[in-house]
């Protein structure tokens, strides 16, 4: 059974940062591409951010882009998110996505959540100003 689960998340003033991690299980992880999506009260989820199997290819939504990195470590099973100079805009449900990787993978099929096969539960962040 595969689970993906979150955590780092929290309360942080305007300008923070947080660390986000997601430990994968039942799953090969260098099978999958992964992203980053966040949900906001009243708001559509959204794309954040997604890496390739090998870490070859990025994506990331334009409001982040120079703010956030995404990263993995297919040995540990982990998926990393950092998040700097956050804004009160970004408070959010963070969640952990797999997508089981098919030749190809591009931008377009990494920003679409309806690609992804597993979801994590989530981890709140709130920015405060």
């Amino acid at each position: 059974q595969v689970h993906l689960v979150e955590s780092g998340g929290g309360l942080v003033q305007a300008g923070g940062s947080l660390r986000l991690s997601c430990l994968a299980s039942g799953l090969t992880l260098s099978n999958y591409a992964m992203g980053w999506f966040r949900q906001a009260p009243g708001k559509e989820r959204e794309f954040v951010a997604a890496v390739s199997r090998s870490s070859i290819n990025k994506y990331y939504a334009d409001f982040v882009k120079g703010r956030f990195t995404i990263s993995r470590d297919n040995a540990g099973n982990m998926v990393y998110l950092q998040m700097n100079s956050l804004k009160p805009e970004e408070t959010a449900v963070y969640y952990c996505a797999a997508d089981l990787w098919t030749l190809g993978w591009s931008r377009a099929k990494a920003i679409d959540g309806r690609e992804y096969d597993f979801w994590g539960q989530g981890t709140q962040v709130t920015v405060s100003s």
